[in-house]
């Protein structure tokens, strides 16, 4: 995509510049809450040394503006461990937060026999009531993994905090000790209170604290499998991990561990012995890369998997960290035997999408990854946008000596990591991972998605309902991607919107067929004529009006 063709608008029949919107859309706030929206709103402009507007990111949001982030127990039991078929989660909390103990985002898991365990469709909690919140809920919360072990006998057992138990003080960890020698099983808790931090990425970086704490390193079983890969940041939603595993086992690459589509804890525990971490969801899951990486010697990269030129790509650039010819022959075999159908179905449905535009509010990395999707069938982003996401994911990662660490941030264990003194064992030497630089691989990198993005396209960060609406009602965006909570309310403006978080029943859209699937979809929502059918209330019917009678 050029970054130096910048995009105009045309505002009820007026053209106006970028920056002349963003000033109209936070005219209706308030002067101090305007100063401070107008730091989360930025107008892309890309310099030849590839740096972008600075924006900001991951702080509070501002009260009042109706936000669409979800809380740090939702990002720690909903988005990382939640797909994790064969651990028991128990949310400790009240019911309503345990509707996070099923799962709501459709991960799908796949296990090898139908004897296999399964819970994901299980909802664990302790249901706390009003007595044990003013009296304490440890006994109730010991009762409950004893009745869950009782009844599954799991191979691990793990504890979510919701709000009142940091409020009322439970030491759910000190319970998860006691019972882990009781029973004899891994049970581990988290501190993943819904009020920590600012968004649902504190509660990412907890999960993957947790993980690396009390399972990652557990089994050092060396397994089978010549090209052994884990894949992080993948959540399997509408089964886009199957589709990648068909690829990956296509190619003869081992997917030895995924975190946490389709995901196991005896991959878990196993997963410091492959040779390379791949990161599809920046946001979510790179600490435990880090982390792997200083302690085991594992490199990892970022990979994308979202589009068919993505996936060739990241197809290439594993086949070219390993460096045997035969396995690079056989990645450009499978990638010459898939694209075909894939550039069919893209030049056909290019001909009823090209020129049509789109807006996305997307966490994880995929407002980013799903832009050159819709490029492929000549659809433009007008805007993107994420719920939580840090200004590395949105400038990339060189800014991140720059971010400022406030009070939110410092309430998030760092976890202090070095090598193993047994089985720290680099991959590849300094020489190697220099050479394989040279040669274009971006080691413990991510570019961001604004130096990809067109000049002129907006970026802004925890967008509040009142700036979806002025987006909808002037840029007149033909489908806009988001989750659950903005779904109705974006389509009674009479247009589209596309579930990212969940593919509302579509999927998978990875890989080379999760393209094909994706254009067609996408092709049956920008171009069929409901839209055009639906109107407001208001719109048919005027509002009362009145005026004033003179005496």
């Amino acid at each position: 995509m050029s970054t130096k063709e910048s995009l105009k608008y045309e505002v009820n029949g007026t053209e106006m510049t970028p920056e002349e919107i963003k000033t109209d859309m936070t005219r209706i706030y308030p002067s101090k809450v305007a100063r401070k929206r107008a730091k989360h709103i930025m107008v892309n402009k890309v310099c030849d040394d590839g740096c972008v507007p600075e924006i900001e990111s991951n702080v509070r949001t501002i009260p009042g503006i109706i936000t669409q982030r979800g809380c740090s127990y939702a990002g720690c039991k909903g988005v990382v461990l939640g797909p994790t078929r064969d651990i028991v989660n128990i949310t400790h909390g009240p019911v309503g937060c345990s509707f996070y103990s099923w799962l709501t985002r459709r991960n799908q898991t796949k296990p090898e026999a139908e004897t296999d365990e399964n819970f994901m469709t299980y909802c664990f909690t302790t249901d706390m009531q009003e007595e044990d919140i003013v009296f304490g809920g440890e006994k109730k919360l010991k009762a409950c993994i004893q009745e869950a072990y009782d009844l599954f006998k799991p191979k691990a057992i793990s504890i979510f905090s919701t709000c009142p138990v940091g409020l009322i003080g439970d030491d759910v960890h000190a319970v998860a000790k006691e019972m882990k020698e009781k029973l004899g099983v891994n049970v581990f808790a988290f501190s993943c209170e819904g009020y920590k931090g600012v968004s649902q990425s504190a509660g990412h970086h907890i999960a993957n604290n947790g993980l690396f704490t009390h399972i990652i390193g557990l089994d050092d079983t060396i397994k089978k499998g010549k090209y052994k890969v884990n894949l992080l940041g993948e959540y399997n939603i509408g089964g886009d991990a199957f589709e990648l595993e068909r690829i990956f086992d296509k190619c003869g690459i081992t997917l030895h561990s995924t975190f946490s589509g389709n995901s196991t804890y005896d991959g878990f525990a196993n997963s410091h012995t492959a040779d390379l971490n791949t990161v599809m969801c920046h946001r979510s899951i790179n600490y435990v890369a880090e982390m792997m990486e200083k302690k085991y010697g594992i490199p990892w990269f970022k990979v994308d998997f979202i589009g068919a030129a993505a996936t060739a790509k990241s197809l290439r650039k594993i086949a070219a960290y390993f460096e045997d010819p035969e396995l690079i022959a056989k990645v450009e075999e499978v990638i010459a035997e898939e694209m075909p159908e894939v550039e069919m179905v893209m030049a056909d449905v290019k001909t009823r999408c090209n020129g049509k535009t789109a807006a996305l509010v997307v966490g994880g990395s995929r407002a980013h990854h799903y832009q050159e999707l819709f490029s492929e069938i000549g659809m433009t982003t007008l805007m993107a946008g994420y719920e939580f996401g840090h200004r590395d994911d949105y400038e990339g990662r060189k800014v991140i000596p720059t971010i400022k660490v406030d009070a939110d941030s410092r309430n998030i264990e760092e976890l202090e990591v070095s090598a193993d003194e047994v089985r720290y064992k680099p991959r590849k030497s300094a020489e190697e991972l220099a050479k394989l630089k040279e040669e274009g691989i971006d080691w413990a990198d991510y570019v961001g998605m604004m130096p990809e993005m067109k000049d002129g396209a907006f970026v802004i960060d925890d967008i509040s309902q009142y700036e979806t609406d002025y987006i909808i009602e002037n840029l007149k965006p033909d489908i806009f991607c988001a989750g659950i909570k903005e779904k109705y309310a974006v389509q009674k403006h009479g247009i589209p919107l596309k579930q990212l978080h969940s593919y509302d029943y579509g999927g998978p859209y990875a890989g080379f067929k999760g393209a094909v699937n994706f254009y067609k979809d996408i092709d049956r929502m920008v171009n069929s004529k409901i839209w055009g059918y639906s109107k407001a209330p208001w719109d048919l019917n005027p509002e009362l009006s009145a005026a004033f009678a003179n005496s």
